[in-house]
C-alpha cells in the first residue's frame, strides 16, 4: 500500500459518519498491541476553543526542554500527516501507508470511522517510537472521543461554549460534563472554564476522581502586557513562580488563558522555567498555522480558523485593537453546517467589512448563496464565490495595500488557501 493508496482507503472511512464510544477504539488498539499504554506521559486536552493554542505550547514546551514528543491534533489544513507529530515532524508518509495495511481488512469488516483509524494510528507509531510526552486533543467532546482511551496524567480543559449540539447536548453544563469526563483517578486537571454552571460539572468530576484541581484566572494570574500581531506578551504569576515576560508568536489576547494552562501544566511536570519561556517562543515549530496567521502583505491578508460564535467573537476582539491600521476590512469566509451561522455572521459585523462568502470543500458546506443571503438580511454587503481560491483572486485584484483580508471559519477554507500559497 502507498501513501495515496492509504488516503484513498482513509477518506472514504467518513461514510461511516461519527460513532462516539470506546469499545471499538479499544479493539483495533488491542490488534496494535495496545500502544495507547505505552505513550509516556500523557497530556489530554478538550474544550471548544484553545485547544490547539494550549497543545501547541505544550509540545513546543516539551520538545525545547529535551523531551521526545508526541503531538496529535485534528483536523489537517493540507496534508494529512499534519495530525500526527513527533517533535514538530510529522509522520512519514510511507508508516501511514504501514500502518493502514496492518489494519485495512479490520476497519472494513467493522466499519471503523475515520476518526478512530487515524487515532490508531497515531497511537501505533508514537509507542513504537517511543516517545516521552504525548500531547493529545479530543476530536469530539470527551466522554466518548477516541482518544479517551488513554490514561492521562493531565486533563487539560480550555473553554467551554456552544457547539457540537446534536452530539454533546444543549446547554452549557451537558457540555462540559461530555468534556470533563476525560478527567481520570490519577489525573491531575487544569481548566480555564470561568462560567459557573460550565466550572461545576469539571469540579464534580475531579472531585468524584480525587484528582487535583486548577483553575486559570484563581491559581494562576496573568496580565497581557502587549498585544499586536504575530506577537503576545504576558506577565504571569502562578502558584510557584513569576514570569514577569513571557512571549509567544500568537496574535490575540484571549491566548492568554491558554498560554497560561500550558505553563501551569509545563511547571507542574517539572520543566524549567527557562524551557518554559523559550518554548513559548518557538511555539510554531509545532506546525502551529492559520491562527490569525499573516500570509499576505499589501493588503495584508490573515488566516483563521475560528468556526463557532466563541471562537469569532474571540478573533473580532482581536483584530478591533488593530482596526485602526487598515483602510478597509474584507471578510471571506465559508462555514460547515453544523455551525450557528447567523450568529458568527454578527459576530464579524463589528468589523465593519464587506462580506465574500464562499463554499468550503466539504460535503458539510452551507453555500456561498445561503451565506449571501444571511449577510445581506444582517445588513451587510456580500459577494459570493465557489471557492476560496476564486473569492481571494477576487479580494486581491479589490483590495488596497492598507486593506485587510480576513479569511475565516472553516479548518477545510483555511486548508485550500494555504494549498494554493505554499
Amino acid at each position: 500500500m502507498t501513501y495515496q493508496d492509504a488516503l484513498d482507503f482513509l477518506y472514504p472511512l467518513h461514510r461511516f459518519g461519527i460513532k462516539p464510544g470506546l469499545d471499538r477504539i479499544s479493539s483495533l488498539l488491542a490488534l496494535l498491541g495496545s500502544p495507547h499504554q505505552r505513550l509516556g506521559l500523557v497530556v489530554h486536552i478538550a474544550g471548544t476553543n484553545g485547544k490547539g493554542s494550549v497543545a501547541a505550547s505544550l509540545a513546543s514546551i516539551f520538545q525545547t526542554s529535551g523531551k521526545k514528543t508526541a503531538l496529535y491534533t485534528s483536523p489537517h489544513l493540507v496534508d494529512f500527516t499534519e495530525r500526527i507529530r513527533i517533535d514538530g515532524r510529522p509522520i512519514p508518509r510511507e508508516k501511514v501507508a504501514h500502518y493502514c495495511s496492518l489494519l485495512k481488512d479490520d476497519l472494513i469488516d467493522n466499519h471503523f470511522t475515520f476518526f478512530e483509524a487515524t487515532t490508531a494510528i497515531a497511537f501505533a507509531w508514537f509507542a513504537d517510537e517511543g516517545v516521552d510526552v504525548s500531547i493529545l486533543e479530543t476530536g469530539l467532546g470527551g466522554r466518548l472521543d477516541a482518544t479517551n482511551v488513554v490514561q492521562s496524567d493531565y486533563a487539560v480543559i480550555t473553554t467551554i461554549g456552544l457547539d457540537h449540539t446534536d452530539w454533546l447536548g444543549e446547554t452549557i453544563s451537558l457540555i462540559a460534563a461530555e468534556k470533563a469526563a476525560i478527567i481520570k483517578k490519577g489525573s491531575r486537571v487544569f481548566t480555564a472554564v470561568s462560567q459557573p454552571e460550565a466550572l461545576y460539572p469539571v469540579r464534580q468530576m475531579a472531585e468524584s476522581c480525587r484528582a487535583p484541581l486548577f483553575v486559570a484566572g484563581i491559581d494562576s494570574l496573568c496580565t497581557v502586557t502587549l498585544a499586536a500581531p504575530g506577537n503576545l506578551e504576558l506577565e504571569l504569576t502562578t502558584p510557584s513562580r513569576h514570569y514577569p515576560a513571557l512571549k509567544a508568536p500568537l496574535t490575540g489576547s484571549f491566548h492568554a488563558a491558554n498560554i497560561s494552562l500550558a505553563v501551569m501544566v509545563a511547571e507542574d511536570a517539572g520543566i524549567a522555567a527557562e524551557h518554559i519561556a523559550s518554548g513559548l517562543e518557538r511555539l510554531l515549530q509545532t506546525g502551529y498555522r492559520a491562527r490569525l496567521e499573516r500570509i499576505g502583505s499589501r493588503p495584508t491578508i490573515l488566516l483563521d480558523v475560528s468556526h463557532n460564535p466563541d471562537g469569532m467573537r474571540e478573533t473580532v476582539n482581536a483584530l478591533e485593537a488593530f482596526r485602526c491600521n487598515f483602510n478597509r476590512v474584507h471578510i471571506l469566509f465559508g462555514l460547515a453546517s453544523d455551525k450557528d451561522a447567523r450568529a458568527i455572521v454578527r459576530e464579524l459585523l463589528r468589523l465593519n467589512g464587506s462580506f465574500v462568502p464562499v463554499n468550503i470543500p466539504s460535503e458539510r458546506s452551507v453555500s456561498a448563496e445561503a451565506l449571501s443571503a444571511m449577510c445581506r438580511e444582517e445588513g451587510a454587503a456580500a459577494t459570493g464565490f465557489t471557492t476560496g481560491n476564486e473569492g481571494l483572486a477576487y479580494l486581491r485584484a479589490k483590495a488596497d495595500a492598507d486593506d485587510l483580508i480576513l479569511v475565516t471559519g472553516s479548518f477545510y477554507l483555511a486548508g485550500e488557501i494555504l494549498a494554493s500559497v505554499t
